[in-house]
């Protein structure tokens, strides 16, 4: 695993865990930034998985 990669995923899960707090309180706008928290690290994530997959056909 990549630096890319971890902080995709570490990403992804606070903005996951924004949005359902966003959603238990009510707060559209906490959840929002949690979605949009969590949406950019699956494409940072996804970014080390390309490179990764780039490095392993080398």
């Amino acid at each position: 695993m990549n630096k890319d990669q971890i902080k995709g995923r570490v990403e992804e899960a606070k903005g996951k865990v924004k949005e359902v707090t966003g959603k238990i309180l009510d707060d559209d706008e906490m959840e929002l930034e949690g979605n949009v928290q969590k949406n950019v690290g699956k494409v940072r994530a996804g970014f080390g998985d390309l490179k990764d997959d780039i490095k392993k056909d080398k």
